[in-house]
């Protein structure tokens, strides 16, 4: 190869590489052209960029030099493998993302034609064969060890893909499924997300076992739905049955812990469930926490409401609190509701409503057992008292 072809090429590369919008124009292609790569969140998104613009400088330059991927490359590559295998993006999917980039790559080099000289392409297109077919079989090899080797280590393999549930790293509710299926087992749905902590001041990282500790305690024997814990920080993280919320509280309560229970997102949601509940542990005032109850759904949206960061509508949020008080038939309920917030007491609510004060207290303990919240509790008439403020 003389020099004059090399220096063509060569300033091909440094307008490239200088350019941003090429690496922009491929993670638009992978993001449009392969459908789990549509789903990321953008979470994702900068490691795809990432990943985009170092194989770019990298496939480039053995262009420029007529050279061939080195150990250094191919690990790279096999550890992008393994970290798909880990959070459930197909091998095919991730392969098809390096061919639509390898078409874009061609695409912007076209552009440049006039500079480059008819063995330039010859060369281009050898290159991007050769850097394919070998990429190929080695992220293949590495995707199905990672497989295998999370299969084999099961409870390794839940605690990884609640890690990623968490993060949003899931590409799609039909990556989770297959990603579910590899492993054999059926997450929960309904389920519920419980984010808890030791009470005290002092609030050291949390060791994997207390937390493998507090899902042993809460799973039922002999149920066939997968249950899995994590860690976040000083935090304990569990994916349960929906029908675990109700034993939560007292489970915590038996060990001085206190948490927050999400039941009403769906599955693709669990990201959005933890970042609910974590905020909520992080917001609710010491008062809002009691002995066997844990805050749920609707104090954890009252929360963010507050918070002035409200990740539902108010009415939403209204009929999360209230629950069946908002039905049509349960306007005598709401009707005590309000007088007992308005006038602070049973009997002051009984005069406003011309009723005797035990008629006014039994109303009191029906709303209890409907929305399970006592209006004489604290923090419990907070949230009934926003809930009914903002109701439509």
């Amino acid at each position: 190869m003389t020099s004059q072809p090399v220096a063509a090429r060569e300033h091909v590369r440094q307008e490239m590489v200088a350019d941003p919008r090429v690496v922009a124009a491929i993670v638009s292609a992978v993001h449009e052209q392969v459908p789990v790569y549509a789903a990321l969140d953008d979470s994702r998104l900068p490691e795809v960029r990432a990943i985009a613009a170092w194989g770019l400088e990298r496939l480039l330059h053995l262009w420029v030099t007529d050279g061939a991927l080195e150990p250094s490359d191919l690990r790279r590559f096999r550890g992008i493998a393994a970290a798909r295998a880990a959070d459930g993006r197909p091998v095919q999917a991730v392969l098809r993302a390096y061919r639509v980039a390898a078409t874009v790559l061609t695409d912007e080099i076209a552009a440049r034609a006039p500079r480059l000289a008819a063995a330039d392409a010859f060369a281009l297109t050898r290159m991007l064969l050769t850097a394919l077919d070998t990429l190929s079989e080695e992220m293949t090899t590495a995707y199905a060890a990672t497989d295998e080797d999370l299969a084999a280590d099961r409870d390794r393999a839940l605690r990884l893909l609640l890690d990623d549930l968490i993060a949003g790293r899931h590409a799609s509710v039909g990556a989770l499924s297959d990603r579910s299926a590899r492993l054999g087992v059926q997450l929960p749905d309904p389920y519920c997300l419980l984010v808890a902590e030791p009470v005290g001041a002092e609030r050291p990282d949390m060791a994997l076992d207390a937390a493998t500790g507090l899902l042993e305690a809460l799973a039922v024997p002999g149920d066939e739905v997968v249950s899995s814990a994590t860690v976040r920080g000083s935090r304990a993280v569990l994916l349960l049955p929906g029908a675990a919320a109700a034993r939560a509280g007292a489970v915590l309560g038996a060990r001085s812990w206190r948490g927050c229970a999400i039941t009403g997102e769906s599955l693709d949601r669990v990201a959005v469930a933890h970042r609910l509940a974590a905020d909520a542990l992080d917001t609710a005032p010491a008062h809002a926490h009691r002995p066997g109850r844990v805050l749920t759904d609707a104090d954890a949206h009252v929360l963010a409401l507050l918070g002035g960061h409200p990740a539902a509508a108010p009415d939403q949020v209204a009929r999360l609190v209230l629950g069946p008080l908002t039905d049509p038939g349960q306007r005598h309920l709401m009707e005590a509701l309000t007088a007992y917030i308005d006038a602070g007491s049973a009997s002051a609510a009984a005069r406003v409503l011309h009723l005797h004060a035990q008629s006014l207290r039994y109303r009191l303990r029906r709303i209890h057992a409907l929305t399970s919240r006592d209006p004489r509790d604290p923090w419990q008439r907070l949230t009934l008292d926003i809930a009914r403020t903002i109701r439509p």
